[in-house]
This record gives C-alpha cells, structure tokens and sequence, in this order.
C-alpha cells in the first residue's frame, strides 16, 4: 500500500517540461539583437545625414550645398527653396526617432532587469520592456516614413545614404524582437514551468 501511495505522488517521467536552454537562449538572443539595433539607430541619428543628392544633402539635423562631391556649407535653415512644410516635418522626423531609440533603451533596460530578478516582477519587467521596444519600432518606423514622403520628389534608393538604411534596418529588428519578445512572454503563461510538472 505504502508503495502504491509513493508511486502516485511521485512526478511521472514521461511528463513534459519546459525546454528551459531554449528559452534562455531565446530571451538572451533577443537583448543581443536589440544592443546591436539600439547601436545602429544611435549611428544614424546622430549623424543623420539621410539624403544625398545632385545638389544638396538633406539630413536631420543640417542641411549642406553638394559641391564637388563633398557637402559643405551646412546650415539648419533649408533656405527660400524649402518649404516651411519641409522643415517643421524634418523636425518632426528627428524629435521622433530620438524618442524611438530612448525608448529601445529603456526597454533593453527592463528586459536585461528581468533576467536576474524571478518570479511576477521579473514577468512585469519583460512586458513593460516588450511593449517600450515595440514602442520604439513604431515610432522609427513613423520617422522613416515622414521622412522618405517629405522628400519623396528627391528619394532615390542610390541616393539614400548609408546611415538611413541603417535606421531601416534597425527599426525592422525592433519590431521582430518586439513580436520575438511577445511571444515568448505569451509562451511562458501558458506552457508549465519544469517545477511544476508532476504537481497535483
């Protein structure tokens, strides 16, 4: 009887649990990706310059004459052939990409605390962190776009410079480790923890 009884308390092997390595892995591969696209959207704000044209290089912060192949005569003031239209969306663009990387930076924050904390804090942590990143995707992606539309007569894929595709490329891996990050909070309430199998 006795081993009747110790048979049915103890956990059954064949039970399923969470494969934790992977889940680490996963966590930890998503904090990797966001350092490095915090890194590139930090690069190509602070030197915005986006736009490379025949005549004139149009950036976030200066706009500069093309003379020789080299920009010169950097002003803040588009001049009398902008459009006041232009220039409040240009600072539209910069005020909202500066507030996308604060806030991956903030998010990058919450998800690293969530990892050396347990328990309901460390789950809070990680969606509130998840949220800022997906936050941060939105808003680059919305300075992107303002951006790309303000100038469109002038956007060419040649002449987009190296730095605006670096913001494009790390806004779309803000939005994949936002969703990465979603989804593995969504997985953790509902798969069972490992020591939690064989609980009654």
């Amino acid at each position: 009887m006795t081993a009747i009884k110790i048979m049915a308390v103890a956990p059954s092997p064949r039970g399923k649990s969470r494969p934790f390595f992977l889940e680490v892995f996963c966590r930890t591969l998503i904090i990797v990706c966001m350092v490095v696209s915090i890194v590139l959207s930090s690069i190509a704000v602070c030197d915005g310059q986006w736009l490379l044209t025949e005549r004139r290089m149009f950036g976030l912060w200066f706009f500069c004459e093309n003379s020789g192949g080299a920009p010169s005569n950097c002003t803040r003031n588009i001049g009398e052939e902008g459009s006041q239209l232009l220039e409040n969306g240009l600072s539209l663009c910069r005020f909202v990409v500066s507030l996308a990387v604060v806030s991956a930076i903030f998010g990058l924050e919450l998800l690293v605390l969530s990892q050396v904390s347990e328990g309901q804090p460390s789950q809070k942590r990680w969606h509130l962190g998840t949220w800022l990143v997906l936050l941060a995707a939105g808003l680059a992606a919305a300075g992107v776009l303002t951006f790309v539309f303000l100038l469109w007569d002038d956007a060419t894929p040649l002449g987009l410079t190296l730095t605006f595709w670096c913001q494009f490329t790390a806004t779309f891996l803000f939005f994949l480790n936002g969703m990465a990050a979603w989804h593995i909070q969504n997985m953790a309430y509902v798969l069972p923890s490992c020591g939690d199998v064989g609980k009654p």
